[in-house]
């Protein structure tokens, strides 16, 4: 017998009895959406995950850093390091660090906090951050207005999406963001504002704290430095980068020799004496690996080097771990359902042998073959799997679709609209394909009794 002659036949006599089949079909719908739907939720609630930590920084970086866990020196060591052993994060780490294996690029980074002032408003924490042009673009920043500092000779702010939430009335102390739900009516980009980078000093002027020698401090210097772009984002939209300025690294540098010029830099180490280094130190390196798989490997070496470092793939794999068994349970729990409907199909197609026993004693008489007649059953079982199985995927998207427009609005789990529930490709094709093996696997046994009818018994029988 030929396959497409088995093939038609198992397809007709399968509809020869509607009701039992549809309803058959409907249990591996129910199965297969069960599994496609609960896999989609630990695959969304894993991608959401992995994206929530790109947005506080990339997955293959490490963080290199001496001195504490703030990223601040230690007068006489460092953290990490031998002791009484000076461990500085200098150009000549940077070169260092880049020869390693596995290292795409090394990044330093300057970090200071300024005062950014514009008429009564001020925000006295900006978190200035220098850094090289390729740098900036591997933070991954989304630009709302202008563009990224790139003149090493100019000193130009670039500002977080958040940083406008936190500027104070100076003459009331209040916030109008968070006390008001205002914004203060600053324009970062075309505005004049002034900048202080000396914020010690600020403060100790504000509060007439008095120097070393008793006398008043004086007025830090205020520079009136350039907007060159505003991140894109709201003041809600929050990310690695919302509360920062950013500038660049080189001109950073010259700004701070001047304004600190024979006085130490805040963060800066200071010798035992006291006094400052000439060199500015960096505060933290950012050392981007190839991928994943050597952070690992890199970041030891970095500590048996005497430096603190830290990545997010360090957490990250438990946290997959953990999500990877949240992902096996949903599964488990919807692979029950298609249990369930391969009971079902063993169930019909074991009636379906009944009820065609003389059928089967006639094929086996006028020649048919054993193996046409298990495949005749094989292929039946198949078609209950595929036509279920394609109608359960189907099912999935919408279901899929509803979850994450009921979700659209709500804050459940933290996660943003549409990421939920998410059906990758091959979760289609695996299901389908999981659901025709249960099938033809729930029909096997059936099959194999309908090869051991005795031909006579079977024509005899009514």
């Amino acid at each position: 017998m030929k396959m497409t002659d088995l093939l038609s036949m198992s397809l007709g006599s399968l509809f020869k009895r509607k009701v039992r089949t549809i309803l058959t079909i409907l249990g591996v719908i129910i199965g297969t959406t069960s599994i496609v739907v609960m896999i989609s939720l630990g695959i969304g609630m894993k991608q959401s995950m992995l994206e929530d930590i790109e947005n506080y920084g990339s997955l293959t970086q490490i963080i290199v850093r001496a001195g504490n866990m703030y990223g601040m020196y230690d007068s006489a060591s460092s953290d990490g390091g031998k002791e009484g052993e000076e461990k500085f994060l200098d150009d000549a780490l940077v070169e260092q660090l880049q020869m390693l294996e596995f290292v795409k690029s090394v990044d330093p980074v300057l970090n200071i906090n300024v005062v950014v002032k514009s008429g009564i408003y001020e925000n006295s924490y900006v978190s200035l951050c220098g850094m090289g042009p390729e740098a900036l673009e591997n933070v991954g920043i989304k630009i709302g207005e202008g563009e990224l500092p790139k003149d090493p000779d100019k000193l130009e702010f670039f500002y977080g999406n958040m940083v406008l939430s936190e500027f104070q009335n100076s003459k009331t102390n209040e916030y109008p963001y968070y006390e008001k739900g205002e914004l203060a009516p600053v324009d970062l980009m075309n505005g004049q504002l002034i900048v202080i980078l000396d914020q010690d000093s600020y403060w100790a002027w504000q509060w007439n704290n008095t120097d070393e020698s008793g006398q008043p401090p004086k007025m830090p210097k205020k520079y009136m430095i350039p907007t060159c772009g505003v991140a894109a984002g709201g003041p809600e939209d929050y990310n690695g980068y919302a509360f920062n300025a950013f500038c660049n690294i080189d001109a950073l540098k010259t700004a701070l020799k001047k304004e600190f010029k024979g006085r130490a830099i805040p963060g800066q180490p200071t010798r035992k004496n006291g006094k400052p280094y000439k060199e500015i130190f960096y505060t933290e390196i950012r050392v981007n690996v190839v991928d994943m798989d050597h952070v690992s490997g890199v970041q030891s070496i970095i500590r048996d080097m005497g430096y603190s470092a830290d990545a997010n793939a360090e957490w990250i794999e438990q946290e997959m771990k953990s999500m990877n068994i949240i992902q096996a349970v949903l599964g488990g729990i919807g692979a029950v359902s298609l249990l369930v409907a391969a009971i079902g199909i063993a169930n019909t197609m074991m009636m379906s042998i009944y009820e065609r026993t003389k059928e089967i004693g006639i094929m086996k008489v006028i020649g048919c073959r054993i193996k046409d007649i298990q495949a005749l059953f094989l292929f039946e079982a198949g078609y209950i799997g595929l036509i279920g199985g394609v109608l359960g995927v189907g099912l999935s998207y919408l279901l899929s679709y509803v979850i994450n427009k009921l979700l659209a609005n709500s804050d459940m789990l933290g996660m943003e609209s549409g990421n939920l529930s998410r059906i990758p490709p091959w979760l289609c094709l695996i299901s389908i394909v999981f659901a025709v093996f249960i099938a033809m696997f729930s029909g096997f046994f059936p099959s194999i009794r309908a090869m051991k009818l005795s031909p006579l018994a079977a024509i005899r029988a009514e």
